[in-house]
């Protein structure tokens, strides 16, 4: 599977370009490669929370 994926990144190289990825810290947005090494790795481990939307409880 890993030698499809790399064939097919290879293909596609010229169509390729860099994506900034942002997050929100301390009330603005920052984009995450200007993080330092620690917070980088911080950013990685988060998991994304989805609240479940339903009927309340009477």
């Amino acid at each position: 599977m890993n030698d499809d994926r790399t064939q097919v990144l290879q293909q596609h190289q010229q169509e390729r370009s860099k994506c900034l990825v942002y997050t929100r810290v301390m009330g603005y947005h920052r984009p995450v490669e200007s993080f330092n090494i620690g917070k980088q790795g911080e950013h990685k481990e988060r998991t994304l929370f989805c609240e479940q939307h339903g009927k309340a409880a009477v």
